[in-house]
């Protein structure tokens, strides 16, 4: 019995220092060293991201799937990654998903057309802004609405919103109008808008240009009289964990892309939009 209980010590000491070479001092949660900057995304909000099949128009691989991700977050992503001396990698994530993948360590940064709402900077940080946008309403081409010059013009109508936006808190500022159930995600609602089930919804500029883009039968309405917002709600910034070192590294990239390169990216971001989007 002796023999036997000095062979299990033996063999208890050598899994304790197996164990011990196999940790370090950076926690799990911590990101990997494997020199990667992990940006999630929807890729399903043209023109800031959207989902393709192949990497025409400089779209980048989403991890994990056949699929790649293109659009103006995706170019933005590319120049901070080039920047920070890391390998892109996207990470297709549905939005209310952003925010707790973001938390968890399994990203590295939100950029998918995220406003650094007050709401928001309790519980993640923001880079500075990368985009400013204005709130417009997509509606039917030729129909009751096209000609809304204010958001008064929508009483009675049948608006909505995606979940989780503060395009969706705006709507009850119109009097009188019927405010639907918020919907997971644009291309919901652009079917919503073309099968008559709402009149219009609450969308910014970029994305309402590419709908009216993609789709004959849509048009993007301005507001000369138009809804209530804050500067952060109608900014665009990178989402990061709170008290990130990357959000400084993050904040110099972005200081180095000109308001001209900004508003060229869009351009072509909008006129790269597959036309399903």
């Amino acid at each position: 019995m002796r023999k036997i209980s000095s062979l299990w010590a033996v063999l208890l000491s050598a899994m304790v220092v197996a164990a011990g070479c196999g940790t370090s001092d950076t926690p799990a949660s911590a990101p990997s060293a494997d020199n990667t900057f992990k940006v999630g995304m929807e890729a399903g909000y043209a023109p800031f991201n959207w989902t393709q099949m192949d990497d025409a128009n400089g779209a980048v691989k989403i991890d994990g799937t056949a699929e790649y991700a293109g659009g103006y977050d995706v170019e933005i992503a590319k120049k901070i990654a080039e920047g920070l001396g890391k390998e892109l990698v996207i990470v297709k994530t549905e939005w209310d998903g952003l925010v707790p993948a973001l938390t968890s360590g399994k990203i590295d940064a939100i950029i998918a057309g995220m406003s650094p709402t007050e709401e928001r900077k309790k519980t993640i940080d923001f880079s500075d802004n990368y985009y400013k946008s204005n709130l417009v309403m997509v509606v039917k081409k030729g129909g009751k609405y096209e000609g809304a010059t204010s958001i008064q013009d929508f009483s009675g109508a049948k608006v909505t919103a995606q979940l989780n936006t503060f395009h969706y808190s705006v709507i009850s500022q119109i009097d009188g109008v019927i405010q639907e159930p918020a919907m997971d995600n644009f291309p919901a609602m652009r079917v919503a808008l073309e099968s008559g089930m709402i009149d219009g919804y609450v969308s910014e500029r970029p994305e309402a240009v590419s709908a009216a883009s993609a789709n004959e039968n849509f048009a993007m309405v301005e507001f000369e009289d138009g809804f209530t917002t804050s500067e952060d709600d109608t900014a665009i910034a990178v989402g990061l964990q709170k008290d990130s070192e990357l959000t400084s590294k993050i904040n110099d990239i972005l200081s180095g892309i000109s308001e001209e390169e900004r508003t060229s990216l869009m351009d072509k971001a909008i006129q790269n939009q597959p036309a399903a989007q």
